[in-house]
C-alpha cells in the first residue's frame, strides 16, 4: 500500500455545484473528498487539452491583433 501526502485544502464551489456533490457523495455513499477526486481523474486529460491564459501562442495572438 502506497503512502499518500494528504494535505488539506480549500476549494470553493458554487452552491448549486457543492449541492450536487454532496448529493452524488451521499447517493454513493462515499465523501465529498473521494467524488472530487475522481472527478479530476476523469476529467484531467480534457484539462490539459486548454490553453493557459500565458500560453505564448495566445500572447502572440492578441499582439498581432494590435
Amino acid at each position: 500500500m502506497s503512502k499518500s501526502d494528504k494535505r488539506k485544502q480549500s476549494v470553493y464551489f458554487p452552491v448549486d455545484m457543492l449541492d450536487e456533490i454532496q448529493m452524488e457523495a451521499l447517493r454513493q455513499d462515499r465523501t465529498v473528498s473521494w467524488i472530487v477526486q475522481r472527478a479530476w481523474k476523469i476529467a484531467r486529460e480534457e484539462i490539459l487539452m486548454y490553453p493557459s491564459i500565458n500560453d505564448p501562442i495566445l500572447d502572440e495572438a492578441a499582439n498581432n491583433k494590435e
